[in-house]
């Protein structure tokens, strides 16, 4: 015999309130005590209820899915667009933003759906997608500085919220981190250790992280006597590192240090260094970006700056569900501090 499916009554019992509260909670009414929230929901957990999301709906008029869009820039073919998906899913950053996100979401009984808009038809979808009502808002994932998608949503009033800051100013909310306070970290850190033949690997230089980055660096590494660093600008990939440390090696052969701008870019450095036989921190301290899993798993362990990923996602998440609900109406900027996490590489 099949046990019968939990009901909003068997909430009300475990939590110790009344049905109607409970329908309040499930249904996002705001007035309700933070207290009897959480007690309501930790009786969701325990007694397995599954709101009925279809009737919920017709209550709040809201779909209770978020898109989570990942955008680009251009018209690419159809042939590309595999292509671009590749790349995402290959990005450890990436799936720290998915985990942030879900971890906001899953326990108010809001779903994400992945979108790409990589393409000027995939943005049109994107966009009537949310006009339509078929999710409450948007979650973007940006990642390139052409990328004309913010306008857009600006233009059109949809709900939206973006990580990190668009190149294009606009008024839309993101979350962000103080790049250029990262940038300082890693020249200190390179600085403490008495490297002074100091190169770096840059991210894109048409993109505000990469600029920031970058700043912040050469501005640390000129309070700490050293008017010039060599760059060689990168794409954030781990093939694109490799190839701006060549060139570094080849027009400056006594480097004793490196920044690159994020981790896949530093282990790349790092393989260069070894290839080269030079040893990794002895000869070339090496700082990276990010702390993601790669800093962990490149070889040395890296040195690097940490963005708290998981936390800025997460953020971004609570940004549109008050945007959402109509408690913050304003384009709002969230801005996260970075922090060194020393390692072997440096």
């Amino acid at each position: 015999m099949n046990r019968q499916a939990p009901t909003l009554e068997d909430v009300a019992r475990e939590a110790g309130v009344s049905r109607a509260t409970v329908s309040r909670v499930i249904n996002g009414v705001r007035n309700v005590d933070p207290g009897i929230q959480d007690a309501v929901r930790q009786a969701i957990d325990r007694t397995g209820y599954a709101p009925n999301r279809a009737a919920r709906s017709l209550v709040t008029r809201r779909a209770e899915t978020i898109a989570l869009v990942v955008s680009g820039a251009g018209d690419e073919a159809d042939s590309e667009q595999n292509a671009f998906a590749a790349r995402v899913f290959a990005d450890p950053f990436f799936g720290r933003i998915v985990s942030g996100v879900v971890g906001f979401l899953r326990p108010r009984s809001m779903h994400p759906v992945l979108m790409f808009a990589e393409s000027d038809t995939a943005r049109k979808q994107v966009t009537a997608y949310l006009r339509q009502g078929s999710a409450d808002g948007a979650l973007v994932v940006s990642t390139h500085a052409a990328d004309p998608l913010p306008e857009l949503l600006a233009a059109e009033r949809l709900p939206a919220v973006f990580f990190a800051r668009p190149a294009v100013a606009v008024p839309v909310s993101y979350v962000d981190l103080a790049h250029r306070d990262g940038g300082r970290l890693a020249a200190e850190h390179l600085l403490s250790r008495g490297r002074r033949r100091v190169a770096t690997v840059s991210g894109p230089l048409d993109v505000p992280a990469g600029q920031e980055r970058l700043a912040g660096f050469r501005d640390g590494m000129e309070r700490g006597g050293v008017p010039y660093v060599p760059i060689a600008e990168g794409g954030f990939t781990l093939d694109s590192g490799a190839a701006a440390m060549e060139r570094l090696l080849g027009e400056h052969p006594d480097t004793d240090g490196v920044f690159a701008a994020n981790d896949l870019m530093a282990q790349g450095v790092c393989q260069v260094l070894r290839e080269q036989g030079r040893r990794v921190p002895e000869d070339v301290a090496v700082v990276g970006f990010d702390d993601s899993s790669v800093a962990v798993t490149c070889k040395p362990r890296l040195t690097t700056v940490r963005q708290p990923v998981e936390e800025m996602a997460g953020a971004m998440a609570r940004l549109l569900q008050e945007h959402i609900e109509g408690t913050r109406t304003e384009p709002t900027s969230l801005i996260f501090e970075p922090e060194l996490v020393v390692r072997q590489s440096a």
